[in-house]
């Protein structure tokens, strides 16, 4: 289970891109389009992965003091293979991606788990979060280049065809298309994702009878209630008539208000 969890952070908790903002050089310069966004997460994906489970194989090797540029080093040495690989059988996604390829080497997503969790934990957790935060970062680079392609040229084309035939919009917003379209997407998106998420919280705080704004949501269901189940209620499992032991005179009426002593 707490390789799933591994795995599943890095999609919606602790996404890059959506929720820790990181690497956001890349996922703004090269998401004019659905397909360069996908490739640079894909490139991603198998550096991340790759120096992941490397670098926690390594991890009672590597003298504490040289770490980090172990970790460069690492990860420099997948990110060539990616370059060697998209330059050989991509080479218009090559010529698209340009330098960021390269950047990858330094991208703060990759090195910073290195640090934070790669090199602490086993391999299989690393590689099941580096899969996940690589995914996680796949993921929102597809959804940002999407609706900016979609925006700019009113269509999305994968290896050249339209996916949408004629195109859906007759006036294409061509600024989604420009830096100030990356930036504005990704702050609507960011908005709109905190927005729902702290809806949720308060749904989900209102249910466990958390008390917000001054005010306590099913106070009687709740485990410090008069009825509650669990705690210092009358009916509570520690109450006078949980059996749970004899109370003292310190003890307010019915055993609802207050803290009572036990012996």
């Amino acid at each position: 289970m707490s390789v799933i969890r591994d795995f599943a952070h890095g999609l919606r908790d602790e996404n890059p891109v959506f929720r820790l903002v990181l690497g956001l050089c890349p996922t703004l310069a090269v998401t004019t389009g659905l397909e360069g966004g996908f490739w640079m997460g894909v490139a991603v994906v198998f550096v991340l992965f790759s120096s992941n489970i490397i670098i926690s194989a390594l991890r009672g090797i590597i003298p504490p003091r040289v770490r980090i540029p172990s970790f460069v080093t690492i990860i420099a040495a997948f990110v060539t293979v990616v370059q060697m690989l998209m330059h050989a059988f991509l080479p218009a996604t090559f010529r698209v991606l340009g330098l960021f390829i390269p950047l990858i080497a330094v991208n703060c997503i990759i090195l910073g788990r290195a640090e934070a969790f790669a090199s602490k934990r086993p391999v299989i957790n690393a590689g099941a979060d580096g899969l996940g935060m690589g995914a996680g970062f796949l993921l929102a680079l597809v959804v940002i280049g999407a609706i900016r392609e979609l925006l700019g040229t009113g269509n999305l084309k994968v290896a050249g065809a339209a996916l949408l035939g004629a195109g859906v919009l007759r006036q294409p917003a061509l600024i989604a298309l420009l830096p100030p379209g990356a930036f504005l997407t990704l702050g609507v998106l960011l908005g709109v994702l905190n927005h729902f998420t702290r809806q949720g919280r308060g749904t989900a705080a209102q249910h466990m009878g958390f008390c917000t704004g001054g005010h306590c949501a099913d106070q009687g269901a709740g485990g410090t209630g008069a009825a509650g189940g669990g705690g210092a209620g009358a009916a509570g499992g520690a109450g006078a008539a949980g059996g749970g032991g004899v109370p003292t005179a310190g003890c307010g009426a019915g055993g609802a208000g207050g803290r009572c002593g036990w012996r």
